[in-house]
């Protein structure tokens, strides 16, 4: 595969060596993905977009927890809303019980690292969909109005969420403070932990791509790491060595902090994921 002369010509200004050749890779919900192989031996990952993309920001999340985290991510070496380049590291391997319990470790030590607020100084992206991160004292009031009713009401306006089901979503937001509780400080997150952004080799995580970062309760990144089975036992008790769970996080929290992220696949995808909304709606009496 061929890059356009154009994008050729960048990467060998960003990187200081000429590709010589380009494969696809799997890249989710944005950009045109490729490993490229430059002339001096290294490979690189160059993702390809145009105005509106969002790679400028995913670049700028990556050095982000480059830069304040111990999270593995790999190196930018470019990044705007045409080219985001950077380092290739190696994947493709299980996530084992001795990845998950190395995945553990390197989460845990990323949600030690916390700050003044709930949500960001800047907006940030999810798949793609804009995420709001206007910082707040209180999760409680961050979850239910940045997360929760701001996916639903995205959803609802894409016609992908029945008016009926944002009703039902309103009534939960009104009684949230039945079940959760502030955590003890805003963590910084990944944002969007699920298996094909977790990068395995040889029973480690090599490391973690295609962020969506915020400071949250750090529950709400453990919930979506089981939401399509993503870590399971080992990863759980070995994180739970670092940050005992609070009581209630698999029986009540997993089930309602998981609505956000079925809500962006709702917006994305529509379809059977609306009655999944459904049945945790009902499950909480809404």
């Amino acid at each position: 595969m061929t890059l356009p002369a154009e994008i050729a010509a960048r990467i060998a200004d960003a990187a200081g060596a000429r590709p010589v050749a380009a494969a696809p890779l799997g890249g989710g919900c944005v950009g045109d993905v490729r490993r490229v192989e430059l002339s001096d031996g290294r490979r690189l990952v160059a993702k390809l977009g145009g105005a509106g993309s969002g790679l400028g920001l995913e670049g700028f999340m990556l050095r982000y927890l480059a830069a304040e985290s111990p999270l593995p991510v790999p190196a930018v070496i470019h990044a705007d809303d045409r080219l985001l380049l950077m380092e290739y590291l190696n994947g493709g391997g299980r996530l084992d019980d001795a990845a998950q319990a190395h995945a553990a470790d390197l989460v845990a030590a990323l949600h030690a690292v916390t700050g003044p607020a709930f949500g960001f100084p800047r907006d940030t992206v999810i798949g793609g969909l804009a995420q709001p991160n206007p910082e707040a004292a209180r999760w409680l009031e961050f979850f239910r109005d940045q997360r929760l009713l701001h996916m639903g009401r995205e959803a609802a306006g894409a016609g992908r969420l029945p008016g009926r089901v944002m009703h039902r979503i309103d009534k939960l937001a009104g009684r949230l403070a039945e079940w959760i509780d502030e955590p003890a400080a805003p963590a910084l997150i990944h944002g969007d932990m699920w298996t094909g952004n977790v990068l395995c080799h040889a029973g480690r995580v090599t490391g973690f791509i295609d962020p969506a970062i915020y400071y949250a309760d750090p529950e709400i990144e453990l919930t979506f790491s089981t939401l399509f089975g993503t870590f399971g036992d080992a990863f759980f008790q070995r994180y739970g060595e670092h940050h005992p769970l609070r009581p209630g996080f698999f029986e009540v929290r997993r089930d309602l902090y998981n609505l956000y992220p079925l809500l962006v696949h709702v917006r994305l995808f529509g379809g059977s994921y609306v009655a999944s909304v459904e049945q945790t709606l009902g499950r909480f009496g809404c």
